[in-house]
């Protein structure tokens, strides 16, 4: 059984006096599911932190195709690249009901020059993004829709015993957004993985039985 891939999560883990005197700083609100924090092109001057809940960065093109970067969990932060003044690169919306503190982009930049080991994570939590979308990047360039499915598969998954288990619900729309293709072609794709017995699914889960073939 193949293992899976590493995900790029990236978990904030502060000294807990660093943690309260930037949290001095800010405001927290509370936003429902399904409510869209950033949209892409704006200019706003706040950066933002997860208590708690859970949201998706995501990229739309004019003609409304939609392609998923990533899911970032409590203890991420988000919108610190706008720090340079240029507009929001990505969309963000909730997952779930979500607690986000905001703190306002100069008061952020004169945190970060205070406090130099803020600074290294700050600088290591886009290092490890910029690898996540360079991954990516290679995966639209040199693999095929099933590669891109499997892949995702595998990143998804975490190991029970002698199988991988995805254990959020998952469609083949979710799929499609994250490697940017057609739900047709991925529903195409874990229906004949399905009934060659690669995968199983079974309600929100999703099992991955034995090594995905390397090719349909």
């Amino acid at each position: 059984m193949q293992s899976p891939l590493l995900k790029p999560r990236i978990v904030t883990d502060l000294p807990e006096d660093t943690l309260q005197a930037l949290f001095a700083y800010t405001s927290a609100t509370t936003f429902p599911k399904n409510t869209v924090i950033i949209n892409e092109g704006d200019r706003t001057d706040l950066v933002y932190l997860i208590r708690s809940g859970k949201v998706k960065v995501f990229l739309r093109s004019e003609d409304g195709k939609r392609v998923d970067v990533n899911v970032l969990e409590a203890g991420d932060c988000f919108g610190e690249m706008a720090i340079d003044g240029s507009p929001r690169s990505a969309s963000v919306v909730t997952l779930s009901s979500s607690q986000i503190s905001t703190i306002p982009q100069a008061v952020f930049r004169d945190f970060v020059a205070r406090k130099p080991d803020f600074a290294l994570r700050i600088i290591l939590k886009l290092i490890l993004r910029t690898r996540g979308l360079l991954k990516n990047v290679k995966s639209l360039a040199l693999l095929d829709v099933y590669g891109r499915v499997a892949r995702t598969l595998l990143e998804l998954a975490t190991p029970e015993g002698d199988t991988l288990v995805i254990k959020e619900k998952l469609s083949a729309q979710d799929i499609a957004y994250r490697i940017g293709t057609s739900r047709e072609s991925v529903s195409r794709i874990l229906r004949d993985l399905t009934e060659r017995g690669y995968i199983l699914m079974n309600g929100k889960s999703m099992t991955i039985v034995k090594e995905l073939p390397p090719h349909l």
